[in-house]
């Protein structure tokens, strides 16, 4: 082996500092020490050509993508059918998908077809967007929560027995008031907490839910979560414009009134293992951009 001269040692530490400094936002670009994911849900359009979709991905920055399942989300996701070969795509580009979305008419009717999609992808964390089907929808009784959150108790237990965790995300049936009570509150008591882990729509805070507070309330229950951010200062459209509710206009993640650095924090320190940007292409782009420089 031959020695190297002072001069080309010292090149090479040049060289060196200078990858260290260029990859240095790279090197922060993961606020929980984890890479940066996407749900595909909002541009699926794009999913029509999966792997130059999975290179757009890579290219800004994404490692992980959360997808929907073919099974339960319908043709839009036609190109995902094939388990291992979306797995195949996703390690051409160095991707991974852990997570994915289900639909609770696949989890009741066909669920193991859908645990062994979900284990030919790749995916241990099986999440239902909502339980308010077939459950009341967003004016549950209090009775339909509890029959909903035994059903889900039932379903995550199978899918504990194949290795999979299942997840809960916060639409509009959580979002409800029963009795007094708010239905995720409520579920946050009648779930199993070694079986169902919980999935936070960073967004609901229009709807009062406010992400560093669950997370701090409830450290262990939540395993991830999905970014969008909110201009609370905005009005909400009415309801001949489309607004639903006291919602707020969506902006880039850094954009809006959501404190990133606290939720952060508050997530890391509740055990959040991953968090997928959920927005449209531009969006996606400007937020991925955020979170390479976010410093928690």
């Amino acid at each position: 082996m031959t020695s190297l001269s002072r001069r080309e040692l010292m090149e090479r530490a040049v060289a060196a500092a200078g990858f260290l400094a260029s990859g240095a936002p790279l090197l922060r670009a993961n606020p929980l020490g984890l890479p940066i994911g996407s749900q595909v849900y909002p541009v699926r359009s794009m999913l029509r050509d999966f792997p130059a979709f999975v290179k757009m991905m890579a290219d800004i920055g994404v490692t992980r993508l959360e997808l929907c399942s073919p099974i339960g989300y319908g043709s839009d996701f036609a190109t995902l059918a094939n388990g291992k070969e979306v797995r195949t795509i996703l390690a051409d580009h160095g991707m991974k998908a852990e997570s994915s979305h289900f639909s609770m008419a696949e989890l009741r009717n066909s669920q193991q077809k859908s645990i062994q999609w979900a284990n030919d992808v790749g995916i241990r964390q099986m999440v239902s967007a909502t339980l308010g089907g077939g459950n009341g929808g967003s004016g549950p009784t209090l009775d339909q929560v509890k029959r909903a959150a035994d059903e889900y108790n039932m379903i995550a237990g199978e899918a504990a027995k194949a290795g999979m965790q299942q997840g809960l995300h916060n639409e509009g049936f959580e979002a409800s008031i029963v009795e007094g009570r708010r239905t995720y509150d409520l579920l946050l008591e009648l779930l199993d907490p070694k079986l169902v882990k919980f999935q936070f729509q960073v967004s609901a805070i229009t709807a009062g839910m406010v992400a560093a507070e669950y997370f701090l309330k409830h450290p262990g229950r939540f395993n991830s979560m999905h970014l969008q951010d909110v201009d609370m200062t905005a009005a909400a459209p009415p309801p001949e414009a489309g607004g639903r509710g006291g919602r707020r206009p969506q902006v880039a993640v850094g954009k809006g009134t959501i404190d990133w650095v606290k939720t952060f924090k508050a997530a890391k320190a509740a055990g959040v293992q991953s968090y997928f940007v959920e927005q449209n292409w531009e969006l996606t782009q400007q937020s991925v951009a955020y979170l390479k420089t976010l410093v928690v």
